[in-house]
């Protein structure tokens, strides 16, 4: 393999990476809000509460935009990944998202610091304090770091551009329909244990960066204990992890859909404040940079 070829792979994460700290977002005609509303009008299509439509739904949904980015890729490889990658990753929208919260909440603007942690949680907002809402601002950014970001970069190392889009999608898909509830329980459960699937190895290895980031000894402690009883396979590594390494304690109870529900705590230490926040988005910051430190001496051992 020549040194040009093992290089590639690195130098068009970094170049996707240094377009998307550089102009961030597309804020008109983005593909996952386009893909969004695609998804919507599938599903209210064929939503007949049936595991079988969930799964043609699915394949509508993602299968000819893969199919799509696979085709295009040959044509101009290194262009082509950068453009997906670009796409795909979310780092800087989800720092300027995790920013816009926390400050107002240093500011003393509590109720401008609910609505801006409305917009990216699901949980119900408007009756939160100050650390209630640092911690859903805190529990966001640790679980999409690996959503929007780590695995995001595992698929694209893997399959190229188009395996960044494979990922997305389907961690979309899994967002809009993968809830228990009547309407999704079994139309969404394909999305749900896909994206499953798909983030088993890259959440492991964003919680093993989270905790080589922070307090180390502390985080795998808290995975180790913690993480199985979350509901999610994937996101209980993460944010144990996460809130273990930032030495702060998360989970607890939260208000979805008028109920309350008591989750398993995350982490150990003292409830988050503002400062946490800024806190976290330092750290998925390091742990960006550490990957694509690994790339490339990924890429230098293959050369």
């Amino acid at each position: 393999m020549t040194l040009d070829g093992a290089l590639a792979m690195p130098l068009v994460a970094l170049s996707a990476v240094l377009l998307d700290r550089a102009i961030g977002e597309v804020r008109r005609f983005h593909p996952l809000v386009g893909f969004g509303k695609l998804a919507s009008a599938i599903e209210k299509r064929l939503n007949r509460g049936a595991i079988a439509g969930g799964m043609l739904a699915w394949l509508l949904a993602v299968g000819p935009w893969v199919a799509l980015a696979f085709w295009l890729r040959p044509l101009a490889p290194l262009a082509v990944d950068v453009v997906l990658l670009y796409f795909a990753i979310g780092a800087q929208s989800l720092c300027e998202h995790a920013e816009a919260i926390a400050k107002p909440l240093r500011e003393g603007r509590l109720d401008e610091a609910r609505q801006r942690v409305g917009w990216i949680v699901s949980r119900e907002t408007a009756t939160l304090d100050e650390s209630g809402v640092a911690k859903a601002g805190v529990e966001s950014v640790l679980e999409n770091g690996n959503d929007a970001i780590f695995g995001t970069l595992f698929w694209f190392a893997l399959l190229g551009g188009p395996g960044a889009v494979l990922f997305r999608l389907a961690n979309t898909l899994d967002a809009m329909w993968g809830y228990r509830t009547e309407r999704f329980n079994l139309f969404g459960r394909f999305a749900a244990r896909f994206d499953d699937a798909l983030n088993f190895i890259p959440a492991r290895l964003t919680a093993l960066t989270y905790a080589l980031l922070g307090q180390t000894r502390k985080a795998l402690t808290c995975w180790r204990a913690q993480a199985p009883g979350w509901d999610s396979p994937n996101a209980g590594p993460v944010m144990s992890a996460g809130a273990g390494s930032l030495g702060i304690r998360l989970g607890g109870a939260a208000i979805y859909h008028g109920q309350e529900e008591i989750r398993p705590p995350l982490g150990a230490g003292p409830a988050p404040v503002a400062a946490d926040l800024d806190r976290a988005i330092s750290l998925i910051r390091r742990s960006l940079w550490l990957w694509l430190g690994i790339f490339f001496v990924i890429g230098f051992v293959h050369a």
